[in-house]
Parts: structure tokens; sequence; C-alpha cells
């Protein structure tokens, strides 16, 4: 699902809470077309080989240098829902239903106008243990018709994320990470979702969070973090705190369409990474 770029921002990404990296992460890295780098060490006692870093999963962890503006992320504040939206006519007992139920439901939801238009519905994919969800926006063309969220170029570039920081859709625990949109139709011509269908949909989207019970939501996208939040502030304001959504954690970022438009900024989604990392 395409989406709209934010307004620029002039601060330079903080990447002073960016663990040390691995050979395969440092791949991964340059697969999204992340440059690193680190200060270089101009004392007496420089080494003159790179010195090989520790396996992430074993690896003592050394002090975090302590961010300018504070010790810890900020905790945004949990928005009110709007007393203007409209309701959703969705069946009853959404909240209720279990995994097999709530996808059958959805492949033969006639809530809103984009079920005439569809080829397939887009459920999501992952292991329903995992304790990351990834939310998007809405399918594309590519995923209306594979019935799969996140699939092509945008598709591929999520999955080498994912693999930086050792996760991946096929994965399970906490390797492994939930991915589901918040539109679970396609809109004609991948325009901008409507407020209505967002309404009609949020419910499913809202029991597949209580279903998962993840311990973490990385929110990709604007409509993906106006649903989830309740605010129409801009991405960019929303980076580089911890939000919640029925308690869990969200953190903010750019949809990797976006990031394929925006090169510039896969640093800055790299920084979101870490801060989910972190959490």
């Amino acid at each position: 699902m395409s989406e709209q770029r934010p307004e620029a921002q002039d601060e330079t990404p903080d990447t002073s809470f960016v663990p040390a990296l691995d050979a395969r992460q440092r791949a991964m890295l340059a697969e999204m077309g992340v440059r690193v780098w680190a200060p270089r060490d101009d004392s007496p006692a420089r080494q003159t080989t790179e010195p090989v870093l520790p396996d992430r999963a074993t690896a003592t962890p050394a002090p975090q240098r302590q961010r300018a503006e504070a010790s810890a992320p900020l905790v945004a504040p949990v928005a009110a829902p709007s007393a203007d939206r409209p309701r959703s006519s969705l069946p009853d007992g959404v909240e209720q239903m279990d995994w097999a139920t709530l996808r059958a439901t959805v492949a033969s939801c006639r809530a809103c106008g984009l079920c005439e238009s569809r080829q397939n519905t887009v459920f999501g994919v992952g292991d329903t243990q995992a304790d990351w969800m990834v939310v998007g926006e809405a399918p594309g063309e590519n995923e209306d018709r594979q019935g799969e969220p996140f699939v092509g170029a945008a598709g591929q570039l999520l999955d080498n994320m994912l693999r930086a920081v050792g996760r991946s859709r096929s994965g399970a625990g906490d390797q492994g990470a939930y991915i589901a949109n918040v539109l679970k139709c396609r809109p004609p011509a991948n325009r901008n979702p409507l407020p209505a269908e967002v309404t009609q949909c949020e419910p499913y989207l809202a029991r597949q969070v209580a279903l998962l019970q993840p311990r973490l939501i990385l929110a990709m996208g604007r409509f993906a973090v106006q649903a989830l939040l309740q605010t129409n502030e801009p991405i960019g304001k929303l980076r580089g705190q911890v939000h919640r959504y029925q308690g869990v954690p969200v953190i903010v970022t750019y949809h990797p369409a976006y990031l394929l438009r925006t090169p510039t900024d896969k640093a800055k989604a790299w920084a979101d990474l870490c801060l989910a990392m972190d959490q």
C-alpha cells in the first residue's frame, strides 16, 4: 500500500542505542541500504585488525551511552477514541472468535464496498505464538492476488528488516513475527483507505492482537499508526517514543513502500528497529 511522504525532518537520527552488530546483521543492513559506521579509535593502542564481535545471543551487553534527551525512550500518552467515529457493522461476537473462526469471518466479510473488487482477503501470516506483531496499512495488488500481506518489493524489504533483528515471517516465538494489515481487502487502484473502511476492519485487527498477545507491535505506515493510536500526528513526530495499544508497546516506523521511494530514511527505520529490540 502506497504511503504519502511525511514532513521532512531536520534532525539527524539518534543511533546511540544501536547495539553491536554481528556479520549477519551487517549483511542484512547492507540489503536494506543502511550504511553502518562507528567512531574511529585514534589512540596509540588502536588494533591493526578489526576485532571479532561476540555473538549477540551470548555476549554480555555493554553499558549503553545515555541519550542526550533522556535516559529511556519517551512513553507516549494513550490517545482517547474519537466520539465522532462511525460504528462498525461487523457480525456480533468478533471479540470472542478463535483464529479459525476469525479467518473464516474475514474471508466472507461484506461489511464495506471493498468486498466488491477484491480477489482475496488478506488475513495475516506468521506464527500465532510470535511475540512481535507487524501491522501494515492495506493490501496492494500483489497482496490481493496472493492473499498474503507484504509481498513484492516492499515485502522483500520488510523481510530484510526482520532478518536484521533475528526474525522472520516463518520464524516461531521470539524468532518470528506475525504480520497483518489494518484493512483486509485492497482499496481499488491502491488508493488510500477511507475512514469508514478502517472502522469496519479495526475489530478484526483488535481481535488478532488479543489472540496473539504480542510483546510488541511494530506499526508501519501512516494509516496503521492512525488506526492503532487514534491520532493524526505525522510519523516523524511519533517516532522515538513507546506508545500503547491494548496495553502492548507500539513502535512507530515508516512503511517499506515509503522507504523504497525514500531510501535516505532507511537509517531512521533501523533506529526504530533498535528501539523495538530494547522493549
